[in-house]
């Protein structure tokens, strides 16, 4: 699948509106036809193509999966995030032995660089942090709504989103919620890339915050988003962090948490299993059961914990 999307498999075909043969694909995408027709055939098996035999042979054509997540011109397209799975997360994965023995994540054997920093390594170059941060976006593309609409948040309208990256969250929330504002607080680097890249001058309703979470002060606000921040980190830094937001919060406030959850007896989901394992081999973090997320709110100061499975790879839990 990255490799097809890499080469431009599924863009060609989208853009052919007619199946093509192996020759044609080839040719067009300058690879070779005894590669291309093994990587077409795996393609058709895990149905991400379709094959036709004609009397002039084989024609290959797009699934509508395919159409729909893999193109890059589709609006749910997660080219991006693919990318950035196939030249960052995969490389990780090589040293997934090494993480079970050593208890870390595998910067430092993947690309020479400090395990102690996961986000100075996600954000190595600017290349590297384009392909997170569109990845990202596209992810909020096909989940952010669900996660928004969990619960009643048109209460709240002084929202920040922290480690908002590039927007695409705070875009859906203003969407969803006409009358708040969402500030989004990320690092400076970030800001900049989702100012020129990602949101348009004219939403005025999302502004932009630099800083470092940890390090810095957090604004006073009726809602702070979490969304896929706790994950990246232990329950030592969760805490801390957790406790900043309620000392920041306005009375009567809360905390949106955007997290894949596990089951309490942590048998499934099994996407949520490999999220964690994928954790081990990138950050500090892991995922977690909601009780745990409660615990960890709950420690903070934070009462009156609700909890929404949304049916999709992200859930929403809020505390107030």
């Amino acid at each position: 699948m990255f490799t097809a999307c890499e080469l431009g498999v599924f863009d060609l075909l989208l853009e052919s509106g007619d199946p093509l043969s192996l020759d044609v694909i080839a040719a067009r995408l300058g690879t070779s036809t005894t590669g291309m027709e093994r990587l077409l055939d795996a393609c058709v098996g895990l149905k991400l193509l379709a094959v036709e035999l004609t009397q002039q042979g084989a024609l290959y054509r797009n699934t509508e999966i395919s159409n729909i997540y893999l193109t890059k011109s589709s609006p749910k397209s997660q080219y991006h995030i693919m990318m950035y799975y196939s030249n960052t997360v995969y490389l990780c994965w090589h040293y997934l032995t090494d993480a079970v023995r050593e208890g870390r994540n595998q910067y430092e054997r993947a690309f020479g660089i400090s395990s102690k920093d996961p986000f100075g390594a996600m954000y190595r170059s600017e290349e590297e942090m384009l392909k997170f941060l569109a990845g990202q976006n596209s992810i909020w593309g096909i989940c952010g709504r669900d996660v928004l609409a969990a619960f009643d948040l048109s209460s709240f309208t002084r929202i920040y989103d922290l480690g908002g990256g590039g927007g695409a969250l705070a875009r859906e929330c203003v969407s969803l919620y006409p009358n708040c504002t969402v500030t989004i607080y990320d690092l400076p680097k970030v800001v900049q890339v989702a100012k020129e890249r990602f949101v348009p001058p004219e939403e005025h309703r999302i502004a932009f915050h630099e800083g470092d979470f940890f390090k810095d002060s957090i604004p006073e606000a009726d809602l702070y988003i979490l969304s896929k921040i706790l994950h990246d980190w232990d329950d030592d830094k969760c805490g801390q962090l957790l406790a900043k937001v309620h000392k920041a919060c306005r009375p009567g406030g809360g905390v949106l948490l955007v997290e894949s959850l596990l089951k309490e007896d942590r048998s499934g989901p099994v996407e949520t299993q490999l999220y964690s394992v994928n954790m081990l081999v990138q950050t500090e973090g892991k995922e977690r059961t909601p009780a745990e997320y409660s615990k960890l709110l709950a420690a903070a100061g934070f009462r009156e914990v609700q909890v929404k499975r949304t049916g999709k790879l992200y859930d929403a839990v809020l505390g107030r």
